[in-house]
Protein backbone atom coordinates (compact mmCIF):
# COMPACT_ATOMS: atom_id res chain seq x y z
CA UNK A 1 0.00 0.00 0.00
CA UNK A 2 2.80 2.60 1.08
CA UNK A 3 4.41 2.13 -2.38
CA UNK A 4 1.62 2.46 -4.10
CA UNK A 5 0.53 5.70 -2.35
CA UNK A 6 3.80 6.70 -3.29
CA UNK A 7 3.49 6.34 -6.74
CA UNK A 8 0.00 7.92 -6.77
CA UNK A 9 1.63 11.05 -4.70
CA UNK A 10 4.40 11.50 -7.36
CA UNK A 11 1.23 11.17 -9.84
CA UNK A 12 0.03 13.69 -8.60
CA UNK A 13 2.72 16.47 -8.22
CA UNK A 14 3.24 15.57 -11.78
CA UNK A 15 -0.19 16.70 -12.61
CA UNK A 16 -1.94 13.30 -13.03
CA UNK A 17 -5.60 13.28 -12.86
CA UNK A 18 -5.88 9.56 -12.74
CA UNK A 19 -3.50 9.53 -9.67
CA UNK A 20 -5.62 12.18 -8.44
CA UNK A 21 -8.52 10.00 -8.90
CA UNK A 22 -7.22 6.70 -7.25
CA UNK A 23 -6.20 9.14 -4.31
CA UNK A 24 -9.96 10.19 -4.07
CA UNK A 25 -11.40 6.18 -4.12
CA UNK A 26 -8.78 5.57 -1.48
CA UNK A 27 -9.60 8.19 1.24
CA UNK A 28 -13.24 10.26 0.16
CA UNK A 29 -14.91 7.64 2.40
CA UNK A 30 -13.14 8.15 5.22
CA UNK A 31 -13.14 11.62 5.36
CA UNK A 32 -17.01 11.32 4.64
CA UNK A 33 -17.13 9.40 7.78
CA UNK A 34 -14.95 11.47 9.77
CA UNK A 35 -16.72 14.98 8.15
CA UNK A 36 -19.99 13.38 9.08
CA UNK A 37 -19.72 12.52 12.67
CA UNK A 38 -19.09 16.50 13.23
CA UNK A 39 -21.52 18.02 10.64
CA UNK A 40 -24.49 15.01 11.48
CA UNK A 41 -25.30 16.35 7.91
CA UNK A 42 -24.62 14.89 5.00
CA UNK A 43 -24.79 17.34 2.52
CA UNK A 44 -21.99 19.23 4.58
CA UNK A 45 -19.94 16.51 4.99
CA UNK A 46 -20.08 15.58 0.99
CA UNK A 47 -19.30 19.65 0.67
CA UNK A 48 -15.78 19.48 3.08
CA UNK A 49 -15.06 16.29 1.51
CA UNK A 50 -15.33 18.15 -2.16
CA UNK A 51 -13.16 20.65 -0.56
CA UNK A 52 -10.69 18.80 0.51
CA UNK A 53 -9.98 16.64 -3.02
CA UNK A 54 -10.54 20.58 -4.79
CA UNK A 55 -7.73 22.20 -2.58
CA UNK A 56 -5.33 18.82 -2.92
CA UNK A 57 -5.61 19.49 -6.80
CA UNK A 58 -4.58 22.98 -6.53
CA UNK A 59 -1.76 22.67 -4.55
CA UNK A 60 -0.84 19.70 -5.66
CA UNK A 61 2.98 20.82 -7.06
CA UNK A 62 3.46 22.51 -3.28
CA UNK A 63 2.72 19.02 -1.14
CA UNK A 64 5.54 18.07 0.57
CA UNK A 65 4.29 14.81 2.09
CA UNK A 66 5.80 11.93 -0.31
CA UNK A 67 4.52 8.16 1.49
CA UNK A 68 1.34 9.10 2.99
CA UNK A 69 -1.41 11.80 2.16
CA UNK A 70 -3.37 10.60 5.27
CA UNK A 71 -2.61 12.83 7.59
CA UNK A 72 -3.00 16.41 5.22
CA UNK A 73 -5.83 14.69 3.82
CA UNK A 74 -7.18 14.38 7.20
CA UNK A 75 -5.86 18.01 8.78
CA UNK A 76 -7.10 19.79 5.67
CA UNK A 77 -10.73 18.28 6.58
CA UNK A 78 -10.40 19.16 9.96
CA UNK A 79 -9.65 23.16 9.47
CA UNK A 80 -12.64 23.05 6.57
CA UNK A 81 -15.35 21.70 9.44
CA UNK A 82 -13.42 24.64 11.66
CA UNK A 83 -14.27 27.00 9.18
CA UNK A 84 -17.63 25.65 8.43
CA UNK A 85 -18.56 25.67 12.59
CA UNK A 86 -17.62 28.91 12.77
CA UNK A 87 -19.65 30.07 9.87
CA UNK A 88 -22.60 29.00 11.20
CA UNK A 89 -21.79 30.39 14.16
CA UNK A 90 -20.83 33.80 12.55
CA UNK A 91 -23.31 33.71 10.04
CA UNK A 92 -24.49 37.27 10.04
CA UNK A 93 -28.22 36.33 8.66
CA UNK A 94 -27.96 33.63 11.98
CA UNK A 95 -26.56 36.76 13.88
CA UNK A 96 -29.74 39.12 12.50
CA UNK A 97 -32.24 36.26 13.65
CA UNK A 98 -30.53 36.03 17.20
CA UNK A 99 -30.65 39.55 17.22
CA UNK A 100 -34.10 39.47 16.54
CA UNK A 101 -35.25 36.79 18.54
CA UNK A 102 -33.43 38.55 21.32
CA UNK A 103 -35.49 41.36 20.98
CA UNK A 104 -39.22 39.99 20.83
CA UNK A 105 -37.95 37.79 24.31
CA UNK A 106 -39.58 35.14 23.09
CA UNK A 107 -39.60 32.89 19.74
CA UNK A 108 -42.58 31.74 18.42
CA UNK A 109 -43.88 29.56 15.36
CA UNK A 110 -44.40 33.06 13.66
CA UNK A 111 -40.81 34.22 14.29
CA UNK A 112 -39.25 30.60 12.54
CA UNK A 113 -41.85 31.25 10.03
CA UNK A 114 -40.43 35.12 8.87
CA UNK A 115 -36.96 33.62 9.69
CA UNK A 116 -37.40 31.28 7.33
CA UNK A 117 -38.79 33.40 4.89
CA UNK A 118 -36.47 36.00 5.20
CA UNK A 119 -33.76 33.42 4.38
CA UNK A 120 -36.39 32.13 1.54
CA UNK A 121 -35.66 35.72 0.13
CA UNK A 122 -32.24 36.15 0.59
CA UNK A 123 -31.20 32.86 -1.28
CA UNK A 124 -33.62 34.26 -3.84
CA UNK A 125 -31.53 37.82 -4.21
CA UNK A 126 -28.35 35.48 -4.39
CA UNK A 127 -29.12 33.29 -6.78
CA UNK A 128 -30.25 36.16 -8.93
CA UNK A 129 -26.69 37.63 -9.03
CA UNK A 130 -24.10 35.82 -11.46
CA UNK A 131 -22.43 33.12 -10.43
CA UNK A 132 -18.92 34.01 -9.41
CA UNK A 133 -20.39 37.33 -7.34
CA UNK A 134 -22.72 34.15 -5.92
CA UNK A 135 -19.84 31.68 -5.23
CA UNK A 136 -17.21 34.93 -3.58
CA UNK A 137 -20.23 36.04 -1.50
CA UNK A 138 -21.11 32.61 0.12
CA UNK A 139 -17.96 32.07 0.67
CA UNK A 140 -16.60 35.61 1.87
CA UNK A 141 -19.79 35.94 4.30
CA UNK A 142 -20.76 32.83 4.93
CA UNK A 143 -17.79 30.14 4.98
CA UNK A 144 -15.59 33.04 6.49
CA UNK A 145 -13.26 32.53 3.72
CA UNK A 146 -10.59 35.40 3.38
CA UNK A 147 -9.87 37.23 0.11
CA UNK A 148 -6.34 34.90 -0.64
CA UNK A 149 -8.17 31.74 -0.12
CA UNK A 150 -11.03 32.71 -1.92
CA UNK A 151 -8.75 33.55 -5.13
CA UNK A 152 -6.88 30.46 -4.63
CA UNK A 153 -10.19 28.13 -4.32
CA UNK A 154 -11.78 29.31 -7.07
CA UNK A 155 -8.48 30.08 -9.07
CA UNK A 156 -9.32 33.70 -9.75
CA UNK A 157 -7.09 36.86 -8.68
CA UNK A 158 -7.17 38.60 -5.22
CA UNK A 159 -8.30 42.05 -7.21
CA UNK A 160 -11.30 39.86 -9.15
CA UNK A 161 -12.17 38.88 -5.83
CA UNK A 162 -12.73 42.06 -4.33
CA UNK A 163 -14.13 43.26 -7.67
CA UNK A 164 -16.70 40.65 -7.34
CA UNK A 165 -17.38 40.48 -3.64
CA UNK A 166 -17.74 44.60 -3.54
CA UNK A 167 -20.18 44.40 -6.74
CA UNK A 168 -22.49 41.71 -5.20
CA UNK A 169 -22.70 43.11 -1.57
CA UNK A 170 -24.17 46.26 -3.40
CA UNK A 171 -26.75 44.18 -5.74
CA UNK A 172 -27.77 42.45 -2.45
CA UNK A 173 -27.93 45.60 -0.20
CA UNK A 174 -30.03 47.45 -3.00
CA UNK A 175 -32.29 44.55 -3.35
CA UNK A 176 -32.84 44.41 0.62
CA UNK A 177 -33.43 48.37 0.51
CA UNK A 178 -35.96 47.65 -2.11
CA UNK A 179 -37.53 44.54 -0.28
CA UNK A 180 -37.24 47.19 2.96
CA UNK A 181 -39.13 50.28 1.42
CA UNK A 182 -41.84 47.98 -0.52
CA UNK A 183 -42.53 46.72 3.31
CA UNK A 184 -42.67 49.92 4.76
CA UNK A 185 -45.02 51.17 1.84
CA UNK A 186 -47.16 47.73 2.27
CA UNK A 187 -47.59 48.57 6.18
CA UNK A 188 -48.39 52.11 5.45
CA UNK A 189 -51.10 51.45 3.77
Amino acid sequence: MDKKEQKLIRGLKNDDYKAFNEIYELYAKRLYAYCLQYTKQTEDAEEIVQDVFVRLWNQRNRIKQEETLCSLLFIMAKHLLINAYRAKVNHPIYEDYLDYADKLGVEDTRDRVEYRDFLLRFRKILSSLPRTQQQVITLSRMRQFSNREIAEYLSLSEQTVKNQLSLGMKKLREEFDKLLWSLILFFIN
